[in-house]
């Protein structure tokens, strides 16, 4: 399994870093996580063609981590004739949010007679999802998205596990996701500040020991941790980084 950081940045493009955006690619298919504001723009300066994408996994429904889909949708269906199917799936609403997003954008686009398949799909809390080689099991993340809740994935793929925390504070959500994972990418917005919404670095060290991850990886950092970074004994994520598991 191969990921590459398309964009790591928070939501305020903290140190010039793109939105959230992470491209898998395992088993003959090619996934997103999560497809910030700026994605499109992040696949054109990284070389990636957007028309190889399969899926979409969102974590929840803010901007800076699902605000890339509607470009992309406007993009495969007006400028590269897209023809290859793709699914979107995410919390509940996320069709509904998407067209509302999409229609704001781009007044009229949302009843567009799509060139390929789009098909959208919801997690269910616990509950595993598959398409094709990708099993899915979402756990609540403690965030607040509006109506659809927030979300952490355990994605697998060919047996190995990658988890990403979505956006959030600790929570047994995270724990179950994260545990014993081939690589857990954590969002660790701040260093030792404590907000429920969001995680901060003092907190997952505490944890890392009960979730033993075998690799980690820290992004959509603030400035707050960003000027600390040097001095982290922690990878971290940045825009075009690429690991292999």
């Amino acid at each position: 399994m191969k990921i590459q950081f398309l964009g790591c940045g928070d939501a305020f493009g903290a140190g010039g870093r793109f939105n959230t955006c992470f491209m898998v690619d395992a088993a003959d298919t090619r996934f997103l996580i999560d497809c910030g504001a700026t994605s499109l723009v992040a696949m054109n300066r990284l070389g990636v063609d957007p028309n190889t994408i399969d899926k979409i996994l969102l974590t929840h429904l803010h901007g800076d981590h699902y605000g890339g889909v509607p470009f992309l949708l406007v993009h495969a269906h007006s400028a590269s004739k897209r023809d290859r199917p793709l699914v979107i799936a995410g919390p509940e609403t996320t069709e509904r949010r998407v067209m509302e997003a999409l229609e704001c954008l781009y007044p009229g686009s949302s009843k567009n007679r799509w060139r390929f398949d789009l098909d959208f799909q919801e997690f269910e809390i616990e509950k595993e999802w598959r398409s094709g080689p990708v099993s899915v099991v979402s756990h609540q993340a403690a965030h607040s998205a509006g109506e659809g809740p927030a979300l952490a994935l355990r994605i697998t793929v060919d047996g190995k596990t990658v988890t990403y925390s979505g956006d959030g504070g600790w929570s047994d959500g995270l724990a179950a996701a994260a545990r014993g994972a081939d690589l857990f990418i954590a969002e660790c917005y701040y260093y030792d500040k404590k907000i429920s919404y969001h995680m901060n670095l003092e907190t997952l060290t505490e944890h890392l020991g009960d979730i033993a991850p075998k690799r980690l990886i820290l992004t959509h950092m603030s400035e707050d941790m960003l000027e600390r970074i040097k001095s982290l004994d922690f990878e971290t994520a940045e825009d075009g980084k690429i690991v292999e598991i």
